[in-house]
């Protein structure tokens, strides 16, 4: 990863990904590494796409172009298929199963896709694909609100970032409500965790 890495997280309002793109952020700067952070907002509103895009390493901006991302860490399955232009065989797919109905399909009244429809081009895309059930995971590690903290578990786990591991539970626990401390250690290890054991397809 000498050249830098190229995060890009999606998901929907209120899954928490702007914070956790602030939270690689502060993780790389605490290891003295260059950093820029970008966040976009399809809708502000609880339920629109939400984006961050990190730049890790020496790159002068956070902007991923198409296909240049590096890792993709998505915390709903939608989300994830919205940003296939920007994939490519450089990257690594992290990906939340568990589906979350946009406000797009709500206010219209349109059906959920099938999974499959949005996993598949996914894995075609990508160099390789983790897809799991992080929701349960963070359920089981005491909070569905922690998902956020399993995804960054699972990309500590995959290696791939010039971080280490514990500035990224650092940056995490530093701005966690002291009844949420535990619970969120306990997510981001059971992330890690978890992408061991399935490894990447």
């Amino acid at each position: 990863m000498s050249q830098g890495s190229r995060i890009l997280i999606t998901g929907v309002g209120g899954q928490g990904v702007l914070s956790a793109g602030r939270w690689v952020g502060d993780a790389a700067e605490a290891s003295g590494l260059p950093m820029a952070v970008a966040e976009l907002h399809g809708m502000s509103q609880r339920g629109g796409s939400v984006q961050s895009e990190v730049a890790v390493g020496g790159m002068r901006s956070p902007e991923i172009p198409d296909g240049m991302a590096d890792i993709l860490l998505a915390l709903e399955p939608m989300e994830g298929a919205r940003v296939l232009s920007k994939l490519s065989k450089r990257t690594t797919a992290l990906v939340n199963t568990r589906p979350l109905l946009p406000s797009s399909l709500q206010s219209t009244g349109r059906p959920y896709p099938p999974l499959s429809s949005l996993l598949d081009p996914i894995g075609e895309t990508v160099a390789s694909l983790v897809a799991l059930d992080a929701t349960s995971i963070a359920e089981q590690a005491g909070s569905s609100r922690c998902l956020n903290v399993v995804m960054l578990g699972m990309l500590a786990g995959t290696g791939l970032l010039p971080i280490p591991e514990d500035r990224i539970l650092d940056a995490i626990l530093a701005a966690a409500l002291l009844a949420f401390v535990e619970i969120n250690r306990e997510a981001f290890r059971s992330g890690a965790a978890a992408v061991t054991e399935v490894g990447t397809r």
